[in-house]
C-alpha cells in the first residue's frame, strides 16, 4: 500500500506519519527533506516499508551515509517528482482531433459544437496548429 504524506514543516510530518502510517504500507511519498529523525519515525511506524521517494530537489541533500544505511536494510531512498503547473483541460487526443476536423473543412463552429469545446479554444487550437508550434499545445 502506498501513503503520501504531506506537511508544511518536520513537526506536523512526524505527527502525519504517526497517524496515517501502518504495517500495511511498503510505500511512503515525503514532501520533506528526509532527515534521520523523519526516517526512524516512518521505519517505526511502518516496518514493512520497501521505498520511500521524495521531492527530486531535496534527494541530493540527503546523506549518503543514511541512503547506504537504508539500502542494506533493503528499503530503497528515490526522488520522485509530480508534474508542476496547472493541469491540462484537453488530452492530446482531443487537440489532434480537432486539428483533423479544421483540416478537412469543417467549421470551426461545428467543430466546437461536436467535441463541446469552446469556439474561443478551437480557434486557438486551430492557430497553433497552423504555426506548427508544439509549445503552445502543451497548455491544453
Amino acid at each position: 500500500m502506498r501513503v503520501e504524506v504531506k506537511a508544511r514543516n518536520n513537526a506536523e510530518l512526524i505527527r502525519k506519519l504517526r497517524e496515517s502510517l501502518s504495517d500495511e504500507v511498503t510505500e511512503v511519498y515525503i514532501n520533506l527533506r528526509p532527515t534521520k529523525e523523519i526516517l526512524v519515525r516512518i521505519l517505526e511506524n511502518a516496518p514493512n516499508v520497501r521505498r520511500i521517494s521524495c521531492p527530486p530537489s531535496l534527494y541530493p541533500k540527503v546523506s549518503k551515509k543514511v541512503i547506504a544505511a537504508l539500502a542494506q536494510m533493503g528499503i530503497e531512498l528515490v526522488p520522485e517528482s509530480y508534474p508542476r503547473g496547472r493541469p491540462r483541460k484537453y488530452d492530446e487526443k482531443t487537440v489532434k482531433r480537432v486539428r483533423e476536423l479544421i483540416s478537412d473543412g469543417v467549421p470551426a463552429k461545428e467543430v466546437s459544437d461536436r467535441l463541446g469545446i469552446p469556439l474561443r479554444t478551437v480557434y486557438y487550437i486551430a492557430k497553433c496548429g497552423e504555426k506548427g508550434s508544439r509549445e503552445m499545445t502543451g497548455r491544453f
